[in-house]
């Protein structure tokens, strides 16, 4: 889905969501709001990071509260990973697309780098952005067969283990029929988006977003098949915790987790909700990925003209 901001220019707003911990990201956080007020937009930034940063009256606080974008235009993000992740999670409570500029190494949800501000502040004074919907997850803990925990992710669900001791034995299963039971460090549940997270790094295929499909992956897994899977969109993916295992934990998005006693079972379905991001570029995501990962190409020649 895709399409442009129609909000009248009077009560035009720019959420601002920065990693005010790094000395890089408060000088981009200056500039940034520096270009939109000299662009005659509003700017809101939550109240814990404004500590930070010197900002003018003019500047609107807001609680660090899920709906703190509520009302705005968009929400820029400027951080790495972890930081876009955060402001995931403002962007799906408000509806608002994210923006977000690149200060960390990869960054695969980010639409810009550092050295793009002044064309970011540009765009988005000029509304020269189209938005996207991605998908999401929806994550159900069960125990004893009552629910004990909702959560959500946008990049993975990930079941592990709870100590390093010893292995997590858990069954899969794919729209309530068993697929395999097997020992190791647990299982990623994940989004095309998350393919190039978490999942890549345990061994799992990489999808590009326009494909609508669910990822099960293991983690360092001791079975003759413990291969990824990729599912339909609709599918139900399920993880069982097996009775004689020990504990293990469950993290949405690396940044969210609850414990698993033994028995739990984690069930993961696509969101209901998804998230909007703006995208400034047409590049097509094989030419991301070549860059996100420095990936050798050298000696390609194209199809013939």
């Amino acid at each position: 889905m895709s399409g442009t901001s129609t909000e009248g220019a009077e009560t035009r707003t720019v959420f601002l969501l920065a990693h005010t911990g790094r000395p890089a990201a408060v000088r981009s956080a200056e500039l940034v709001v520096q270009g939109l007020l000299r662009s005659g937009l509003g700017v809101r930034v939550l109240d814990e990071e404004a500590v930070d940063l010197p900002l003018p009256p003019s500047v609107q606080i807001a609680e660090a509260k899920p709906d703190a974008a509520e009302g705005c235009e968009l929400l820029v993000v400027l951080g790495g990973d972890g930081t876009l992740l955060r402001g995931a999670e403002f962007a799906r409570a408000s509806g608002v697309p994210m923006l977000g500029v690149n200060l960390g190494r990869i960054g695969f949800l980010a639409e810009a780098e550092r050295d793009d501000l002044d064309k970011v502040v540009d765009r988005v004074a000029t509304r020269s952005y189209e938005v996207e919907e991605r998908m999401t997850l929806d994550v159900l803990v069960r125990n004893d067969g009552h629910v004990v925990h909702r959560d959500w992710a946008m990049n993975e669900a990930s079941v592990e283990k709870a100590s390093r001791e010893r292995m997590l034995e858990v069954v899969t299963e794919v729209d309530g029929r068993p697929v395999s039971r097997f020992g190791g460090d647990g299982v990623v549940c994940a989004t095309p988006t998350g393919s190039t997270a978490y999942a890549f790094s345990a061994g799992g295929p990489v999808v590009w977003p326009e494909v609508e499909a669910l990822l099960m992956v293991p983690i360092s897994a001791h079975a003759l098949f413990a291969k990824p899977l990729v599912t339909a969109p609709d599918s139900v993916l399920a993880v069982e915790v097996q009775p004689a295992t020990p504990n293990g934990v469950i993290w949405c998005d690396g940044r969210r987790s609850v414990e698993l006693p033994a028995g739990a079972r984690v069930e993961v379905r696509r969101g209901a909700v998804p998230v909007r991001l703006a995208r400034l570029h047409h590049a097509s995501f094989t030419d991301r990925l070549v860059a996100k990962f420095a990936l050798p190409v050298a000696g390609w020649r194209g199809a013939p003209q």
